[in-house]
């Protein structure tokens, strides 16, 4: 009994303490945010180059015998120590030295809102004020679809990638279904993993209906429009066989543009085959001209590391102090309760 009153003491004080903490720093973070103003995020540039050279290195310290390493080391540095000096006279314009072409990698995991699509439109900005025509774009696109206007909008972003002069590739490792072959198929060039799901050309909307359950337990529901079609089917009123008919209408209007879409986007598909709402896996998507190599995007990156410089950008939006005191929240609990197991551990153990 006296470890269990110990125990609640110790809890009860450790909640108050924190609570106060936490209050502080949100009153801090409040503060510092309303003097920064705004509340914009920041672009992460990372040459992959680098990052594959330093892996490799990483292996070769291991596997490599120590002569050959060290003229090995020596061969790369005079390499490095040339290519600087052919850049510097590029940039005077007293030689020839070749420009390496620049592939820009970015990344994008839909989910049914496709959220990500604020920190693509931010990427796609930062990078179009820096490529030129003849670049390269790779997008490790991951989505299985979702809102019909919010992938609209991704698949519109990537298109002024293709208006700006930039070659775009679209690299599918798990899945581009619906909304994400939506995205995928805007680009010049499409890459997917030999089982990765891709098509699902086709829209889905579904939706319950209360109606005779509350109809059952005398419940009304009123609902007032103005308009013919303000609303055709509801939830919670009883749906009528016209609204039914005005709803697949609108089912297949949309199905239609998502097909001219395709088509306008996808040479030499055949629309009709493919867009009836089925998925293929990569080797059958090849077949019918939904994609246009068997490749995972480790593959694609790998083959461009000795001739192109790869630079992979990520937006990270800027977290609120909300966000950010959740997450502190979060881990300050995550830390009490494992200490308060700890202690409650011990003492049971040298009880």
């Amino acid at each position: 009994m006296e470890f269990l009153q110990e125990v609640g003491i110790f809890f009860v004080e450790a909640i108050i303490l924190v609570a106060a903490l936490l209050l502080v720093v949100a009153g801090l973070a409040a503060i510092k945010q309303r003097q920064r103003g705004g509340d914009e995020g920041y672009i992460e540039v990372r040459r992959l180059n680098d990052r594959y050279n330093a892996y490799q290195d990483a292996l070769r310290s291991v596997t490599e015998h120590p002569e050959a390493r060290k003229k090995r080391l020596k061969a790369d540095k005079n390499a490095t120590k040339a290519e600087e000096k052919e850049a510097k006279k590029a940039i005077k314009g007293d030689g020839d030295a070749p420009v390496k072409p620049r592939l820009f990698v970015l990344h994008f995991d839909g989910d049914m809102r496709a959220s990500q699509v604020e920190a693509l439109r931010q990427e796609i900005s930062t990078l179009l004020t820096e490529a030129t025509p003849g670049d390269e774009v790779l997008l490790c696109l991951e989505s299985g679809g979702g809102l019909v206007h919010s992938y609209g909008l991704a698949a519109s972003q990537l298109l002024r990638l293709r208006g700006a002069g930039l070659n775009l590739t679209v690299a599918v490792d798990k899945v581009a279904a619906s909304g994400g072959y939506m995205m995928a198929c805007v680009a010049h060039r499409i890459v997917a993993a030999p089982f990765a799901i891709i098509g699902s050309i086709g829209v889905l909307a579904q939706l319950p209906n209360f109606h005779r359950l509350l109809k059952k337990h005398d419940v009304d529901f009123e609902q007032l429009t103005a308009g013919e079609y303000k609303r055709t089917l509801t939830m919670f009123g009883e749906n009528t066989d016209e609204g039914r008919q005005k709803f697949v209408e609108d089912l297949e209007d949309t199905h239609e543009l998502f097909k001219q879409f395709v088509k306008d986007n996808r040479d030499g598909v055949d629309i009709e085959k493919v867009a009836t709402g089925e998925i293929w896996y990569g080797q059958r998507a090849l077949e019918v001209n939904l994609v246009d190599q068997l490749q995972t995007s480790d593959d694609y990156i790998q083959a461009r590391l000795k001739d192109a410089d790869i630079l992979e950008l990520r937006y990270t939006p800027k977290k609120t102090w909300q966000e950010k005191l959740g997450v502190a929240a979060e881990g300050t609990v995550e830390r009490l309760l494992t200490k308060l197991w700890q202690q409650g551990s011990q003492r049971h153990w040298f009880s």
